[in-house]
C-alpha cells in the first residue's frame, strides 16, 4: 500500500476525494461528467478499452464543454501509477484480475456491475480473492446502482422501517416500449411482433443473477427466511396490430413479455420482483400494465405502496437513464472511501446524500 496515500476517511484539509473513470460507455460518460461538476472529487484518470479514445481529454469525451487536462489512456499500468483514492469500474464486463489490481494498490473501487451486490452468493473462491485485495490494499468495492441498486434495496429497506410484521414485499417494474425513441434493435432482439414461442432459459437465469442478490439482501436486512428462487417468463399477445415507429406489431403476435423472480420461504412468495416490457395495453390475456417507472409494495401489519416514474420527455428517456446508476454511483464515493476495507454492500454504508456544492 502506498504510504502516501490517504487513508480511510475524508480530511477536508487534503482536498478532494482524486478519482478514476474506468471505462466511458453509457454510464460511465455520464459518471465522467458528475465527477467534474462534484465539489468533493477530482478527476484523476481515465481509463477507455478503444483505441480511438485514447489521447483524448477527459471533458471532450463525457461532451463537457471545456478541456480538462486529464487525458484518457488504455495503459492499465499508468492508470495504477496515478495513487487515486477510487475507481468508478463501469466496463462492459467484470474483470475480477482489473479490480484486484485497483484494491491491492490501495484505489476503492465503486461499480455498477451487481457482481459483488450480495457477497455471501458469490463464488467463494472470487469473494476470497477481492476480500484479500481489499485487506491487503487497505480498500474497499461496492456494487450499486438504480435496479438492482436503489429501486430494489434502499427503497424496500426505507419502507420496512414503518413494519413490524411484513407477508410480502413487491418491486414491480414497467417499460412502455411504444414511447418515442425506443431501440428497433431492442424490440426485435427481444422478440416482440413474433409468434408466440417458449421463454428464453437464458434470459431467465440472466434474471435472477441479476436481481436475486438484491433480494437477497433486502431479505437478510428485514430477516425474511428466503429458502429458494423461482423464475417464470411470460408472453402476451396484441388484441389488434400494433403500430410502433419503425414496425408495426400484428395482432396476434408477441407485444408483452414480463419475467417474475420470487424468493419463496415456509412454502409461501415472501418477495417478488416482476419485469413487464410492453408495446400495447390491449393484450391477450389481459394483463394489468403501468406507466414507465417502478412500483414497491409491502404487505404487512402496515401495508405501504409507492409509484416511481420519470418525469421525462419519452423521447429523451434512452438518453437520460443512464444517469440514474451514474450519479447514485458517484454519490457513493466519498462514503465508500469512509468505510472499513472490505466488500461492501448497500447495507453497510450510510444514506446516499448529494453534496450540490
Amino acid at each position: 500500500m502506498d504510504p502516501n496515500r490517504r487513508p480511510h476517511g475524508h480530511d477536508a484539509t487534503r482536498g478532494p476525494y482524486r478519482v478514476i473513470q474506468w471505462a466511458t460507455g453509457g454510464v460511465g460518460t455520464h459518471a465522467l461528467r458528475a465527477v467534474l461538476d462534484h465539489p468533493d472529487l477530482a478527476l484523476a484518470g481515465v481509463r477507455v478499452h478503444d483505441p480511438a479514445k485514447a489521447g483524448v481529454d477527459a471533458g471532450v469525451l463525457c461532451g463537457s464543454g471545456s478541456t480538462t487536462g486529464v487525458i484518457a489512456t488504455t495503459d492499465v499500468d499508468e492508470i495504477l501509477a496515478l495513487g487515486a483514492d477510487c475507481a468508478l469500474y463501469m466496463p462492459r464486463l467484470f474483470d475480477v484480475d482489473d479490480v484486484c489490481r485497483l484494491l491491492v494498490a490501495g484505489v476503492n473501487v465503486v461499480t455498477t456491475h451487481g457482481d459483488l451486490r450480495h457477497p455471501d452468493t458469490v463464488d467463494p473462491e472470487v469473494c476470497a480473492r477481492i476480500e484479500a485485495a481489499c485487506w491487503f490494499g487497505g480498500a474497499s468495492i461496492l456494487s450499486t446502482g438504480i435496479a438492482p441498486g436503489f429501486v430494489t434495496e434502499t427503497l424496500p429497506v426505507a419502507l420496512s422501517s414503518v413494519q413490524r410484521r411484513i407477508d410480502r414485499l413487491t418491486i414491480e417494474e414497467s417499460v412502455d416500449l411504444a414511447r418515442p425513441g425506443t431501440s428497433r434493435l431492442l424490440v426485435e432482439t427481444m422478440g416482440f411482433g413474433t409468434a408466440p414461442a417458449p421463454f428464453d432459459e437464458q434470459r431467465l437465469a440472466h434474471a435472477t443473477h441479476t436481481f436475486g442478490p438484491s433480494l437477497r439482501l433486502v431479505a437478510d436486512a428485514v430477516r425474511l427466511p428466503l429458502d429458494a428462487f423461482e423464475v417464470v417468463g411470460e408472453v402476451a399477445l396484441a388484441e389488434h396490430d400494433v403500430p410502433l415507429e419503425f414496425t408495426t406489431l400484428a395482432a396476434g403476435t408477441v407485444a408483452a413479455q414480463r419475467i417474475t423472480v420470487s424468493g419463496r420461504g415456509g412454502g409461501r412468495v415472501l418477495l417478488r420482483l416482476r419485469s413487464t416490457w410492453y408495446c400495447t395495453c390491449a393484450l391477450r390475456p389481459g394483463w394489468p400494465v403501468r406507466e414507465t417507472g417502478w412500483n414497491v409494495a409491502i404487505d404487512g401489519e402496515t401495508p405501504i405502496e409507492m409509484d416511481l416514474r420519470y418525469p421525462v420527455d419519452p423521447s429523451r428517456m434512452s438518453a437520460m437513464s443512464p444517469r440514474y446508476a451514474a450519479n447514485r454511483a458517484v454519490n457513493a464515493v466519498t462514503y465508500l472511501c469512509a468505510a472499513p476495507p472490505g466488500i461492501r454492500t448497500t447495507l453497510d454504508l450510510p444514506p446516499l446524500t448529494a453534496n450540490l456544492g
